[in-house]
């Protein structure tokens, strides 16, 4: 059965707290798993989470500051340290090369472990699976940063009642298939497209194209909320976003399922950023993520 969700291992901003590790998120995609910004203390978050290392297929890496990326060294040499049988591919923009080098070589360790890098520079398509195409858009942020967006191939759902209707059954259900048309009736007449589901990852950023473009249409968007809208001017300064604007930018891109993560430490009543999102008029389904958390991909439409 395949399994689709976000695992949270760490929700805060540059500093961590008592209840927020530094940034980790686990996304299941059917058999593969994609962690996005390991921050420090991810390998530990992991163990919590019950994630191992061996479900670890594709690293996504937004930006080289500390609090995306310190957990590289501990998850790579863990990866190596339990030989997981499989490639694993790590994507990170291409700018901040060598801060991903110094981070894979921080120690002396044993690489059992196929570790493809495949940095990003440029706005599109960086990896083509049969169960997901995996792109990136720069974002506007002080350090060169890239957020990433999954998209399911749309299929072909057949109809039971209109194949019915025609008679068709069976073997014929297969036939029409691969040869488009059976009898006189076109494929399209007995199926409908089903659209495939969405993801997105928006990481530390003010509002710039790349963030709408990677949101559009998402049915689970997890995007940085890191200021309250009363400290929209720090949130521009530093290159972030406010709740509001985080809950905007989901709305305005008809988004199904909102998470708002990467909180600043001056704020004590996570409880506000949730009444600014719904403020702002989204009204989709919403979480204001926590440590350990587990956010299922909504079902399909």
């Amino acid at each position: 059965m395949s399994v689709r969700e976000l695992v949270v291992l760490g929700t805060a901003s540059q500093v961590p707290t008592r209840h927020r590790n530094h940034n980790g998120y686990l996304l299941r995609w059917d058999g593969e798993g994609i962690l996005f910004d390991p921050g420090e203390g991810t390998q530990r978050q992991m163990l919590r989470a019950g994630v191992a290392a061996h479900d670890l297929n594709r690293i996504c890496v937004t930006h080289f500051h500390g609090d995306h990326s310190l957990g590289l060294a501990g998850v790579i040499q863990r990866i190596n340290l339990d030989r997981v049988p499989h490639p694993v591919t790590a994507h990170y923009p291409r700018s901040g090369r060598r801060f991903f080098e110094r981070l894979r070589y921080a120690t002396a360790y044993r690489e059992t472990v196929d570790l493809t890098e495949a940095p990003v520079d440029t706005d599109g398509p960086v990896a083509t699976t049969p169960s997901y195409t995996l792109e990136a858009y720069g974002l506007s942020h002080p350090v060169e940063s890239y957020g990433y967006r999954l998209i399911e191939p749309d299929r072909l759902r057949m109809l039971p009642d209109r194949l019915a209707a025609h008679g068709i059954s069976g073997p014929d259900v297969g036939r029409i298939q691969r040869e488009g048309s059976l009898g006189g009736v076109a494929l399209e007449e007995v199926s409908e497209t089903r659209r495939g589901q969405r993801f997105a990852f928006v990481m530390d950023t003010r509002l710039c194209p790349g963030v709408h473009a990677l949101a559009d249409g998402c049915d689970l968007l997890v995007i940085e909320s890191t200021f309250l809208d009363e400290d929209a001017g720090l949130a521009e300064e530093h290159g972030h976003l406010t709740a509001g604007q985080a809950a905007t930018v989901a709305r305005d891109a008809g988004v199904r399922h909102l998470v708002l993560t990467h909180f600043s430490q001056r704020y004590s009543d996570p409880a506000e950023f949730e009444r600014q999102a719904r403020a702002a008029g989204f009204e989709g389904e919403l979480t204001v993520a926590r440590d350990l958390d587990r956010v299922p991909l909504p079902k399909r439409g």
